[in-house]
């Protein structure tokens, strides 16, 4: 049988397996099912089938239909021991199925928000004490204000003109019906301009899926494409890839692949490298001009999400002596626009320094570049030198060691610091600095890499997704898989270290294969081709180890700080293992019987 497509068609249903477990208690599952190391390429998607294109219609027709047998028939083994665990396994995984209750389709309409609206929870990767934290720095855009879905629209919709009317694209394009699709990108993509492909890149920097326009790269392509690896080396990496890390690259991901797709489609002969520089261009060009600004600001109701909770979280932190520093890339006027929906007229008044068109990254490396002070009346640049900066105005570039030298930030006495430092260095070395934004690198990464800052990173994605992991028609498939992947490693076992038979490798096969396409279910509960923005596959996503890496805490929304203490003090969780042999398998072999399956 066909292996099921499951594209993303699947953001219009909850449930791709048309089930749910009763489960007595939702707990995280064990993290040894995603670092199975030895299934680093085989349990890849191996079928055919791979490059089917993608029609909501179609992908909705076929979630209707029940699971096909073919995923609970498992393989037969001439051994014995082998066969044992193989029907022990398929008999568990069809009575868990058995004991579960069918969904009402009828109401598995999914919201294209990405907000969990009950995940509060601020996750810490490092130790963190807020008590020591004497300044706190925030970005804008989708970190004080958040959009709404309108935006990304808005900036397709432009950017697709700009395609036609400035670089002289079909103009039928305008006529085909694209549009911005809020189910087919995630945030922590690449573009491989050589190929014009898409592509979910694993920690390792494997390409664990890509899409050609809305077309499914298959296993074959990818390992023709990246010679037998599915990645790149660091250099080709650097050349071939770009990466579209924020959430405003949601509409570039988009429209690169809906371009492609529309040229394939018409028998358009194209150059993919000219094609997504050309769509990179349009949409810089589209921020750089300003006319999606000016749009946005003369409407903030249609798009910006209100934010009832950020004043209490800005008062909380003020009225702990906490220095609070407003640093954005965007000029005032739209800062301005959109502070003033969220907060009110009176918003500068919260602020000890308001810092517009900051240029960063740039702002985190450049050492002698002045500030310059805005006038708010006209939003234009003065020319007197700043010498201090003063609650209630605005200023304009500027680098990192002048704000430490205006601000006058000092060392918290009792912090260890380099006393062969000179003063500017020391004060921008800080401990005592948080930094909050939501793009990885264009916020946070020199922040922590270069200055040593408390990072916090704005994710909507986490509410989102820990919102479906919790349903119970999710942990019934990861369930299924960590099952699976369970009988791989006590087949092996059984197997021992004898070269493997025929018959062996059919087994091992098969069940990896079965592994893929649960995987391919889970991956259509998120709601997009890709899975989850933290996994690449099985395997932690490279904006996962980004995450990981750089930011000390990452939440929700910015609201969630309303909810902590300014001298509160996160802990990392204390399960978290880096390495295989670190995770706890204590009885993992015992794990066979049906009603513990169905009660943990």
């Amino acid at each position: 049988m066909r292996t099921l497509q499951l594209t993303a068609a699947a953001a219009f249903l909850q449930s791709s397996s048309g089930f749910v477990v009763p489960m007595a208690q939702s707990r995280p599952l064990s993290n040894q099912v995603l670092q199975a190391s030895s299934l680093d390429v085989d349990i890849f998607n191996q079928s055919n089938d791979t490059s089917a294109l993608f029609t909501p219609q179609e992908g909705m027709e076929k979630l209707e239909n029940t699971l096909p047998e073919s995923m609970f028939a498992f393989p037969s083994h001439p051994s014995e021991a082998v066969s044992t665990i193989l029907s022990d396994t398929e008999d568990l995984i069809r009575r868990l199925h058995k004991h579960s209750t069918n969904v009402d389709r009828k109401n598995l309409s999914r919201s294209t928000k990405m907000t969990g609206p009950e995940d509060e929870t601020i996750h810490a990767n490092t130790y963190c004490d807020f008590r020591k934290i004497q300044y706190v720095g925030f970005d804008y855009d989708y970190t004080l204000v958040t959009y709404t879905e309108e935006l990304l629209e808005l900036i397709y919709d432009m950017a697709l003109k700009r395609l036609v009317n400035d670089r002289h694209y079909p103009v039928e394009m305008l006529d085909s019906g694209m549009a911005f699709d809020p189910y087919f990108s995630i945030r922590g993509l690449a573009v491989d301009k050589e190929t014009g492909w898409i592509c979910h890149l694993s920690y390792t920097h494997k390409v664990a899926v890509a899409w050609d326009g809305r077309e499914k790269v298959s296993t074959p392509q990818l390992y023709k494409e990246y010679r037998g690896k599915r990645a790149l080396n660091p250099k080709e990496r650097k050349q071939r890839l770009k990466p579209l890390n924020d959430l405003f690259s949601m509409a570039e991901c988009c429209l690169i692949a809906d371009v492609i797709q529309f040229f394939k489609d018409k028998g358009i002969d194209f150059c993919p490298n000219n094609v997504v520089n050309d769509i990179l261009g349009a949409i810089g060009d589209t921020h750089r001009t300003g006319d999606f600004h000016r749009i946005v600001a003369n409407d903030p109701g249609k798009y910006f999400n209100p934010s009832p909770h950020l004043e209490t979280v800005l008062k909380n932190l003020k009225d702990a002596g906490k220095r609070l520093i407003f640093a954005s890339n965007s000029p005032y006027w739209y800062v301005d626009a959109g502070m003033k929906y969220v907060l009110g007229d009176d918003w500068m008044n919260l602020w000890d320094a308001v810092i517009v068109s900051a240029g960063k990254p740039a702002f985190y490396t450049e050492l002698r570049r002045p500030f310059r002070e805005v006038d708010k009346a006209n939003s234009r640049v003065t020319f007197k030198k700043v010498e201090k900066l003063i609650p209630g105005s605005v200023y304009t570039e500027g680098c990192l060691k002048e704000l430490a030298r205006l601000l006058e930030w000092n060392e918290r006495v009792g912090d260890e610091v380099d006393s062969n430092m000179d003063q500017g260095a020391l004060s921008l070395a800080s401990s005592n600095v948080l930094y909050i934004g939501d793009s990885l690198f264009a916020d946070l990464v020199d922040a922590k890499r270069e200055y040593g800052w408390i990072t916090a990173a704005v994710t909507p994605e986490v509410g989102f997704e820990t919102s479906v992991q919790a349903q119970a028609d999710y942990l019934l498939v990861e369930r299924t898989i960590e099952l699976l992947i369970k009988a791989l490693r006590r087949v092996q076992d059984e197997m021992g270290p004898a070269r493997r038979t025929e018959n062996d490798l059919v087994v091992l096969d098969k069940i990896e294969k079965l592994v893929s396409r649960w995987r391919d279910r889970e991956t259509a509960l998120l709601g997009n081709p890709f899975g989850s923005v933290f996994r690449a596959r099985y395997q932690p996503s490279l904006f996962a180890h980004s995450l990981r890496r750089y930011c000390d805490l990452y939440m929700n929304n910015i609201g969630s700080l309303r909810n902590y203490s300014p001298q509160h003090r996160f802990y990392p969780e204390q399960d978290f293992r880096l390495l295989a042999h670190e995770i706890n398998r204590k009885g993992e072999d015992e794990c066979w019987d049906i009603e513990e399956v169905l009660e943990s």
